[in-house]
């Protein structure tokens, strides 16, 4: 019988929630949590099933991965399924990671399972198979059937569809198919075009991804008199982080007063951000909020005023919708401040 290896991280391992998000990795042999339904869906023996906390593989990636691989190195499989990670971004980002690391170290099918808006999607899409999921664990049995019946295809050599029937996320990967109807191109494409010039549905066979256009927006005219805030994606927040924002795949942001402060100062501040050495910005907190600087040109008469906070999140594997709904939020508050123009930092 065909063999399968599933990952979960540690709340769906039985480990604990956010608390044990720290913890290493552990291979264990048989089922634990949703492994269980996943053995009974698939048509291969779940041989063992990993755990891993979703900070220590954001935070710790390059150990997480050598720990796993040298136990899998003792083992044979024929498939690997992570997740599903649901909405769950740092958990969808780890699930991603995972599977890159199998897929180019045994070279065996790998498959998961996201929610439209985890940045996993965007992040590892193109690199395998990732099917559309809910957006919380009461899609669980659901969304592990999908990538079952997906999964037990590959394992049969059965016929495998395109994506929009099969129901994973498009890669941008075109294949040359024979039609059952014959209807040729020239004959689709007139059909498309009567349907759009009548206001009706079509599918394009050629799909082109949108990007939202951003207006700019118009020059302060007299910078020595505006008023000025400052916003940074690099994670810097106080040392205890009391918004509690997530080291990757940010949910969450701050707003941190600096009405008193001159520089910030390392011990008082940090960065908590995934995605970068953080010891410069540990020492000095100001490479990446430049607060000293801002001092300066306050002083200076460069600029009117520096706002009295400054607002913080972490960018890396943050999707686009999380981004802006932030930004709005952040929004709200330059416009009841009168705040006349942001500055962004990253890292």
């Amino acid at each position: 019988m065909k063999k399968a290896i599933h990952y979960i991280n540690q709340f769906f391992g039985q480990i604990g929630g956010e608390d044990k998000a720290d913890f290493k990795p552990e291979i264990r042999k048989g089922l634990v949590g949703p492994a269980l339904f996943l053995n009974t869906v698939l048509d291969a023996e779940v041989t063992h099933t990993i755990i891993c906390g979703d900070n220590f593989m954001t935070s710790n990636k390059d150990e997480a991965i050598e720990i796993i691989m040298s136990e899998l190195e003792k083992l044979d499989f024929d498939i690997f399924i992570a997740g599903p990670a649901f909405q769950a971004g740092r958990y969808g980002v780890a699930c991603g990671t995972i599977c890159q690391a199998v897929q180019e170290r045994f070279n065996v099918p790998v498959l998961t399972s996201m929610h439209e808006e985890n940045p996993g999607v965007d992040m590892y899409k193109k690199e395998m198979i990732i099917f559309q999921g809910g957006r919380s664990a009461a899609a669980m049995r659901n969304d592990l059937k999908i990538v079952a019946n997906y999964a037990n295809k590959l394992l049969n050599n059965e016929e495998l569809l395109d994506a929009e029937t099969e129901g994973y996320f498009s890669r941008g990967i075109r294949h040359q198919v024979w039609r059952e109807d014959g209807v040729v191109a020239a004959d689709r494409v007139i059909d498309m075009l009567l349907k759009k010039l009548a206001g009706e549905e079509f599918n394009t066979e050629l799909p082109i991804p949108s990007m939202e256009a951003v207006p700019i927006a118009p020059p302060i005219k007299d910078l020595s008199k505006a008023n000025i805030a400052f916003a940074t994606s690099g994670g810097i927040v106080p040392v205890e982080n009391p918004d509690r924002i997530q080291s990757a795949s940010a949910t969450r942001w701050g707003r941190y007063d600096i009405s008193d402060m001159d520089r910030l100062e390392a011990g008082v501040f940090k960065t908590i951000h995934a995605g970068y050495d953080p010891a410069a910005a540990d020492a000095d907190p100001n490479v990446c909020v430049p607060l000293d600087a801002l001092r300066a040109y306050e002083k200076e008469g460069k600029i009117g005023k520096l706002h009295n906070y400054f607002y913080s999140t972490v960018g890396t594997g943050t999707t686009q919708g999380e981004a802006a709904r932030m930004a709005k939020e952040m929004i709200e508050y330059f416009v009841k401040e009168n705040v006349d123009g942001v500055i962004l930092s990253s890292t």
